[in-house]
This record gives C-alpha cells, structure tokens and sequence, in this order.
C-alpha cells in the first residue's frame, strides 16, 4: 500500500479525522480502549511495534465485539519478543507499521486509553507516528498501575506487575502472553478498579 502524504504537504485524512473527534463534546457512555503492544524491546527511541491488541469498555462491561487486533511487519526484531508474544514470521496477516497505526488510531478515536505501565507504549506509538510525519497521541491516558496504587493508598510510582493485580483482584491470567490477551486481562483488571475507584 502507498501512503501519498509521506511525500506530499498535505496530511491524510485518517489523521484530519481523528483530530477533529476532539474539538466537540460527546454525549452518552464514555467509551474506553483497553490496549496492549507487544514491541521488540524497551526502547521506544530504537525499538519497534510487533503487535496491538485493544478492546472497548463501556460502563461496567467489556464490548466483546468492540476490538482490534493487528500484527505488525517489521525487518527489526528480536526473537525472544516474537516467541514471547506466540507472533510467528509466518502468521497469516501481518501489514506495515503504517498500516498498523492507521488501523489503531482508526479504532482509538477519542477514546479514553488505557493500559498497564502504559507510558512506554504510548511513547512507542508516538515514535511511529512520527516516523509517518505526524503528530502525538491526543487520546487521555490511564494506567492501571497508578489505578490499583492509588486504591491501595500506596505512592502513584509504585510499581506492580499485571500479573501481581491479577493475583490481587483474583483474575484469571490464562489470556495473557498475546497483545490482545493482555489488553483483555488488563481490561478485566480495569473495570474491577474502575468500580472500586468509582469511575465513571
């Protein structure tokens, strides 16, 4: 696929499209995408995007057909990251980075984001849309470890692991170890502290 506004002036209209869902207020369940990025290392500077997971949440339930799943091409990677994530250089769709993001940020809209330890993924992001001449995510953010730390009483910067909220939630983590089984368990972690923290 050829992707004109890399040579041109003129930004595409995916882009045109999301920018313009944040200049109006929107009425109704606010709709949240739970998302998750397997990436070939911790480096948003010089590592890459192999896979995105996400699903929406909408008030105390999960959209079950409300989601995205998309596997990335990428020359870069690590074999390490390809077998932890089960991707395989033989899956049977895998598109371009551009491709990728445009599916991704297609599906966000203006939705809330969240994620577990979400700061690297959203720079990971940004890093690929400025590979594409565009610009940075606008979506709000939440993560589910400050969520927890915060019903905890603990410091917003402490640290937990998926797995521990899991444990501590008494959630089933037979999902994880794909993008989207990430996003899905960090998705079933966030409604049970979005009720607890009375989120709306």
């Amino acid at each position: 696929m050829a992707f004109e506004w890399l040579t041109g002036t003129s930004l595409p209209q995916f882009w045109k499209n999301y920018v313009a869902l944040f200049d109006d207020e929107k009425d109704g369940l606010k709709r949240y995408v739970v998302f998750d990025m397997e990436t070939t290392g911790l480096d948003f500077k010089e590592d890459v995007v192999l896979a995105v997971g996400a699903i929406a949440v909408k008030g105390n339930a999960i959209e079950v057909g409300d989601f995205l799943e998309v596997n990335i091409k990428q020359e870069k990677f690590e074999t390490q990251s390809i077998a932890r994530s089960g991707i395989l250089k033989d899956d049977n769709e895998k598109v371009v980075e551009a491709e990728g993001m445009i599916r991704f940020i297609n599906f966000i809209k203006d939705s809330t984001l969240v994620g577990h330890n979400v700061n690297l993924d959203i720079e990971m992001i940004n890093q690929a849309l400025k590979r594409l001449d565009l610009g940075r995510i606008k979506n709000p953010v939440m993560d589910t470890n400050v969520l927890y730390s915060r019903f905890k009483g603990l410091p917003d910067d402490t640290q937990s692991t998926l797995d521990e909220l899991c444990d501590a939630l008494k959630i089933d983590k037979s999902e994880r170890h794909t993008a989207w089984g990430n996003a899905y368990t960090t998705a079933l972690v966030f409604l049970k502290l979005k009720r607890k923290l009375r989120i709306s």
